[in-house]
């Protein structure tokens, strides 16, 4: 059963831990919201599910309760060995937990020769960076992940708005966005600054995945979106590829369009990027 506001404080307060603003330490109290994770990522019995930052084990719990084996990785040294010694001995054999920084190892070691899903709190500081080394792959079938809702809606961005930028091309190129759900500053102690999602993305059937030289350069697009695409490509890409170029204004894009105005299906033809989906 998920962990109650009162059972959080109580077990924190037993470990002696003062939650770290730096780590985004900011524990799930509500018990619908850790159902919703669940139900949103479809788990399963026999599932694999990746958890990232399981804290004080909310989500970890109800993942194991619901069938699942779980990989997580914890970066706090003490919450770690409270997971392996009140959570994995209830499940034997099905919390393979990892002490180490999720930037490091992102999918948390699981074995990558099966399909696998991925449901996370997810600590705020760390979610683009970490998103971004989820779409080096092996992909996940399915990711149910807690945001920031600014970060979720720049996921979720379309071209033409200010908030389109190259994670969402990056991410939507790979992931299909299903319906996610709001979850408020109360369901959480502490209770953070801002509002959150539930950003649930389901993995294409045909995903597409760009190499670092690509989103090197699109980055540096985005960087200064203000700027036209000509402009900013200029003198950044070989003679041989500025038909790309030529190719958004034979779309019927104007020739000074900017990087937030372009359509997805063109940036996914951006020089380097190969059309053939990934495994």
């Amino acid at each position: 059963m998920p962990l109650t506001l009162s059972e959080t404080r109580e077990i924190l307060v037993k470990l002696g831990v003062h939650p770290k603003h730096a780590l985004g330490q900011n524990f799930l109290i509500d018990g619908n919201i850790v159902r919703k994770s669940i139900e949103l990522a479809q788990v399963a019995p026999g599932d694999r599910v990746v958890e990232v930052g399981p804290g004080l084990g909310t989500l970890t719990r109800t993942l194991l309760e619901a069938g699942a084996e779980v990989w997580a990785v914890e970066r706090d040294a003490m919450l770690a060995r409270y997971l392996a010694e009140e959570v994995a001995p209830l499940h034997p054999g099905r919390l393979h937990l990892l002490q180490a920084d999720a930037m490091d190892h992102p999918t948390a070691d699981i074995p990558a020769d099966q399909p696998f899903k991925i449901v996370a709190n997810l600590p705020y500081a760390i979610s683009t960076p970490w998103m971004d080394a989820v779409l080096e792959g092996p992909l996940p079938e399915r990711l149910v992940l807690m945001l920031q809702l600014e970060a979720a809606q720049r996921y979720m961005a379309k071209p033409g708005t200010k908030q389109f930028g190259s994670i969402s091309i990056f991410i939507q190129s790979a992931f299909d966005i299903a319906p996610g759900h709001k979850v408020s500053g109360h369901c959480f102690h502490p209770r953070p600054d801002v509002d959150s999602y539930l950003f649930n993305l389901v993995r294409k059937p045909a995903p597409l995945l760009f190499p670092k030289k690509a989103k090197r350069a699109i980055r540096a697009c985005f960087q200064q979106r203000r700027k036209q695409i000509g402009t900013l490509l200029r003198g950044q890409l070989p003679d041989g590829d500025r038909a790309w170029i030529d190719s958004l204004v034979a779309a019927g894009l104007p020739s000074t369009v900017r990087p937030e105005d372009i359509p997805l299906k063109l940036w996914q033809t951006f020089p380097g990027v190969d059309a053939t989906p990934a495994a």
